[in-house]
């Protein structure tokens, strides 16, 4: 057994600490040489992946494009997402608030970069004086913050939050469920027509499109069935906004309909098609700069294109148990408990060691098992592997910064950056 290299000693301000101090502590030192559980994103691969999406949104499709921000939540990554090698947006999706404040206090409002923001949940009323005061920073560089909204009683409380505070001018996103069953409401529900009228009647706020989000295409295996999904939400959304357009005369800009998830934004990379809308076409996605071992699985990317990776150190070795098996020091907080049809929660990219996966899990704990059909090393005790979880959103969740490398630069094995993500909400 080796002893790895010891990373620096735990000082009581390690998940607290400053990116320049990260900075200094961290570049240059190999990968091998980081505590773990540690979370890697390969800028390289990062970036080709967004100009990947804006070569196939921006010019194959000639649509807008929105850029979730969710998945990383840094500055950095959010400057890669909007401005990339093959063109650029300045339309972004947050999940929190505390990723709206990211994005100013970055600088990406006051330098232009980023000029529309939607708070991409259904408002919630206990929310209105956080999202008015971002409102309020936004409208100062010439920006705009969009809510969403999917019942009439968000519509009343906006409303009496306008006379109480005086706050007015929003504008919204009418949430459509193109198959989801998570938000929003089906192009045939009889509650859609109702809460249109109600907002084309506010003072409050104005609809400024339709949004769909399939997120049920996570199940795809195939380009065909990921583009059958996007054209669902197509044709969702548009039937939405169709309703909107026979109850009111047309508005002075068309109408937005935003679709996508990260598979059917790929398939509409891939494969544009010919489409009769009732509006203007914006199309959102946020995994796709990270992926992992579920946008592996829909057969629309390949292992060379995942720039989201976990490092965990084996830390017992059973080679008494059925077939063999180890455990390493990253459990469901650093990998998730989600799922997907490749099985397990992670499967080991390391050389050599690729016939490993987390096939196990507990809270601090990843129990690893033989991918079935793959040979290769014995587990070393002291040994440090590279994983890809199954959904990088919630795998990124519980680090306190990223360590990022290049894979353009030198062997891709050394840390360049060091990235330290919003949290809360």
């Amino acid at each position: 057994m080796t002893l790895p290299a010891q990373a620096p000693v735990f000082d009581g301000l390690y998940a607290y600490s400053s990116k320049e101090r990260l900075v200094q502590a961290y570049a240059g030192k190999p990968l091998t040489a980081l505590r773990t559980p540690a979370f890697v994103v390969d800028r390289a691969v990062f970036a080709l992946n967004c100009g990947v999406m804006h070569k196939g949104v921006l010019q194959g499709w000639g649509a807008s494009f929105r850029a979730h921000v969710k998945t990383h939540k840094t500055v950095e990554g959010s400057r890669m997402m909007l401005q990339s090698s093959e063109g650029k947006t300045d339309a972004v999706v947050v999940s929190t608030v505390a990723e709206a404040w990211g994005l100013i206090n970055g600088g990406l409002l006051a330098d232009g970069t980023v000029k529309d923001i939607l708070y991409g949940l259904p408002v919630g009323l206990t929310k209105l004086d956080d999202l008015s005061a971002v409102k309020v920073e936004l409208e100062k560089h010439g920006a705009v913050l969009r809510l969403m909204v999917d019942t009439e009683a968000q519509v009343k409380g906006l409303e009496e939050y306008m006379h109480l505070k005086g706050v007015k001018g929003w504008t919204a996103f009418v949430k459509v469920d193109s198959g989801n069953k998570r938000a929003g409401l089906t192009p045939n529900a009889p509650s859609l027509p109702a809460l249109i009228k109600s907002i084309l009647a506010s003072p409050a706020l104005s609809i400024y499109g339709f949004y769909c989000h399939a997120g049920h295409a996570y199940a795809s295996t195939s380009l065909d069935a990921a583009s059958s999904t996007l054209k669902d939400e197509i044709d969702a959304a548009n039937a939405a906004c169709s309703i909107a357009l026979s109850l009111a005369p047309e508005p002075a800009a068309p109408y937005v309909i935003s679709v996508g998830s990260t598979p059917t934004a790929h398939a509409a990379a891939l494969k544009p098609q010919h489409l009769a809308l009732k509006g203007k076409l914006e199309i959102h996605a946020g995994n796709y700069p990270c992926l992992d071992l579920q946008q592996l699985a829909t057969h629309l990317i390949g292992e060379q294109r995942i720039a989201a990776t976990v490092l965990t150190t084996v830390v017992s070795s059973y080679p008494d148990r059925d077939g063999g098996e180890g455990m390493c020091d990253a459990g469901a907080l650093a990998m998730s408990k989600d799922r997907g049809p490749i099985p397990g929660f992670g499967d080991v990219v390391t050389p050599g060691w690729e016939n490993w996966r987390l096939g196990r899990i507990s809270q601090e704990h990843g129990v690893l098992t033989r991918a079935e059909g793959k040979q290769g090393k014995e587990l070393e005790v002291g040994s440090v592997l590279q994983a890809v979880g199954q959904h990088s959103c919630l795998t990124s969740a519980c680090f306190p910064w990223y360590y990022v490398v290049d894979s353009s630069e030198g062997d891709g094995k050394t840390v360049v950056d060091v990235w330290v993500p919003w949290r809360a909400w």
